[in-house]
């Protein structure tokens, strides 16, 4: 009897036993994309349907889940421009008018199919919680739910290989289903320290057909960092981190 019910619970506690922990994948697939405190730079290439492209250079450090800070290089119009995000909240720093202005998540301050929430973009795990987790001999298929109504997308839909526990795609939706892009993570590159991720982001969207825009990611690499470099006085002087 005792081996009869050892056998039934064995049967009965296997589905849960054997659960897929997407809460737990997610917190995998941050760390995996990027070390909690950092420094990079990314040049973002918008591309239109007639082949015209923009291109823009972006130094950037983030510490913690979700503060992030991101200054223009070039073109020679943008740089010395600042963006600061703390969670929910998004700021621009312009030199010429001085003085911080919010901005939100869905805006872009580049144009192209990226908006604010993709460039600066926090930890996913502080944005949303997984909904549900599925797996199959490749990789894992999580269904994100946002957290708040203060995010650019209400949920997603996240493709992770399994071996690297990194994202092969994501399609991002809006409160009513409406698909509003889909990311592709391409070219998995060494950094260095321990640091392996995708070098290469691009995204499309339905709602903007024929354009696309891309993410070029190099010089990722740990560092640590004051709190005193995300604060909006830190601002005009987030040149002086690359000296």
């Amino acid at each position: 009897m005792r081996i009869f019910a050892f056998t039934l619970l064995l049967l009965l506690g296997a589905p849960a036993a054997w659960a897929v922990d997407g809460d737990a994948i997610l917190k995998k697939v941050d760390r995996n994309l990027e070390p909690e405190s950092y420094e990079m730079y990314r040049k973002l290439i918008n591309i239109e349907p007639d082949g015209k492209r923009k291109e823009f250079v972006l130094f950037s450090v983030k510490k913690g889940r979700d503060k992030l800070v991101a200054l223009f290089l070039s073109p020679p119009s943008d740089a010395g421009r600042g963006t600061l995000r703390l969670g929910d909240n998004l700021w621009l720093y312009i030199p010429d008018v001085g003085k911080p202005v919010r901005i939100t998540s869905l805006q872009s301050v580049t144009g192209g199919v990226f908006n604010n929430a993709d460039i600066l973009r926090v930890d996913y795990t502080q944005e949303y919680k997984a909904e549900s987790a599925e797996e199959d001999k490749d990789g894992y298929l999580l269904s994100l739910k946002a957290r708040t109504g203060a995010v650019a997308y209400d949920r997603l839909k996240m493709w992770v290989d399994k071996k690297t526990v990194l994202p092969t795609r994501i399609e991002c939706y809006a409160a009513s289903g409406l698909l509003i892009k889909t990311l592709y993570f391409k070219d998995i590159k060494d950094f260095g320290g321990g640091i392996r991720r995708p070098a290469t982001v691009e995204t499309d969207s339905p709602l903007n057909k024929g354009y696309k825009s891309v993410l070029l990611y190099s010089q990722l690499r740990k560092r640590d960092l004051p709190d005193e470099v995300f604060t909006l006085n830190y601002l005009p002087r987030v040149a002086d981190l690359r000296k």
